[in-house]
Parts: structure tokens; sequence; C-alpha cells
């Protein structure tokens, strides 16, 4: 139990954490909000040790585990998270993998069980703002997608939790950002490439200055260095990295009651 404010995100795979929300969560671990952060997945089908995929016939599950949970650890702190709670559900692969069939992917979960679950967590934590991807699962990547699914039936469930937001890409930015990438031969992942235009700049409910904590945020990615579809990301010219990296935006998914004047923080605003 605790009276501070708490943030909860939740994420799919071990790295998530780094690349989508490490700004916030930096942001409110350093203003002393409790901080926390459930991983769905063992992320066991990112890349092994030595670049194989998840869909590779010689796919190193045993390391590949080893080395996720390593990194997650490292790279959590590193972005403020003050407790990590790992739901534990095998990793479901990428969207058209065979791995997605399988009945204890975490795609396929009891979503009615699980969110009773997740709900229990989050009024044990008193949580008053979670965070997960939107209905697309920002790239379209089943586990992402279930994210979002497992989080919205479990805010519902909370008798705490007051708001649920998205976090985003704008269409402004990742319109700009992409081309100069490119214009620079930077390597960008599929979560990049496949958000497509990104989101219209209209559902943007909080947009939050975390250009403090970029250093830190790269350090968190670099963390997880079995995924070195990642790496330029880590060498990134830190002015191009600010540019994607230097804000956060939000969309304001749910609220418990109305709210506004939240446009520069998640906690704030009157309800």
């Amino acid at each position: 139990m605790t009276t501070r404010p708490t943030l909860v995100c939740v994420h799919a795979h071990p790295d998530d954490e780094a690349l989508f929300t490490g700004g916030v969560s930096s942001h409110y671990a350093d203003r002393g909000y409790h901080v926390v952060l459930v991983t769905c997945t063992d992320g066991r089908y990112g890349l092994d040790p030595v670049g194989r995929a998840g869909d590779d016939p010689d796919h190193d599950v045993a390391a590949t585990l080893r080395a996720r949970a390593s990194e997650l650890a490292t790279a959590s702190a590193l972005v403020g998270f003050e407790r990590v709670v790992q739901l534990g559900y095998r990793d479901s692969g990428m969207a058209g993998w065979t791995q997605n069939d399988d009945p204890n992917a975490f795609a396929r979960v009891d979503v009615e069980r699980a969110a009773g679950t997740l709900a229990a967590l989050f009024d044990e934590l008193e949580a008053t703002v979670v965070v997960t991807y939107d209905e697309n699962g920002f790239y379209g990547h089943p586990d992402h997608v279930m994210a979002n699914t497992l989080a919205r039936a479990a805010v519902r469930r909370s008798t705490h939790v007051e708001r649920l937001y998205y976090p985003i890409v704008p269409q402004s930015v990742l319109t700009r950002f992409v081309p100069d990438a490119r214009a620079l031969e930077v390597f960008l992942p599929a979560w990049v490439l496949d958000a497509g235009i990104g989101v219209p700049d209209e559902l943007v409910a909080t947009t939050m200055d975390v250009s403090a904590w970029a250093g830190i945020k790269q350090r968190a990615i670099a963390a997880h260095a079995s995924q070195i579809d990642n790496q330029d990301l880590v060498t990134m010219d830190p002015a191009l990295f600010l540019a994607l990296f230097g804000t956060e935006y939000y969309q304001r998914a749910w609220t418990r009651h109305p709210v506004t004047g939240d446009d520069s923080d998640l906690f704030g605003g009157a309800s």
C-alpha cells in the first residue's frame, strides 16, 4: 500500500518499457511517485544472444530467456521503475508466426481471468494512472494488441484506477522523423516502420517533455543488448534521438471521471 500517486505501465515484452514509456517513468520516479512496470510476456521469441529471431529453427529459447530477464532488470531500474511485476505469459512471436497459435501464447490468454488478476494488482498498488499501447498495439504485434485488451478490461474492473493513456507518435512527428533517419542511413526497427504514418495529431491529449531523460532512455535501450534490431537507436545522433524520444505523446483512452488540464501531466487536471 502507498499514499504516493502511482503510475503503472503495462508492456508486452522486456525492452518495451525503455522504448515506449522510459521518459514518463523516469519523470515521475524523479518526482517521488510510485512507478511500477508490468511485463506480460517472457520475451522468449525476441532475438537470441547470437541474433537469431524467434522463428529460426536454431533459435535458443533458454539463452534468450536468461538474457532478456537480466536486461529487463537493468533497464527497468535505469528508467525509474521501483517494482517490476512479470506476469510470465509465453511470448506469441511476431504477427503471422506459427507461435501465434500456441495455446499457451499470451495472444490466446483467457482475458476475463487475466483481467481479474491484473485489476487486483492495480488496486493493491492503488494505481491512479495506467499506460499501455493503443488498440493496434502501436504497430500490430499480437502481444501488444493483447496487452491493450487486457489492460482495458482490467482498468474497468479496478476500483482505484482513474485514467488510462496510450503512448502514441503523432503523424506530424513520424512523417518528419522517418525521412530524416533514412537520409542518415539509420536502420529503423519494425515498431517504427510498421506504425505507418502515426496517429492523428488531434488525438494527443498529453505532451510530456522528457528531454532531460533522453540519455537515460538511450542507455536503457542499450541495456537490452540482445535486441540488436534497436542498435541504431543506441548509436543514433543525439539530435535525431531527441526528435523521436525527447517528447512523449499520450492519448487519453479512458477516465473514471471527466478530465481537463492534463495537457502536460498524466496526473494533472481536475476530475
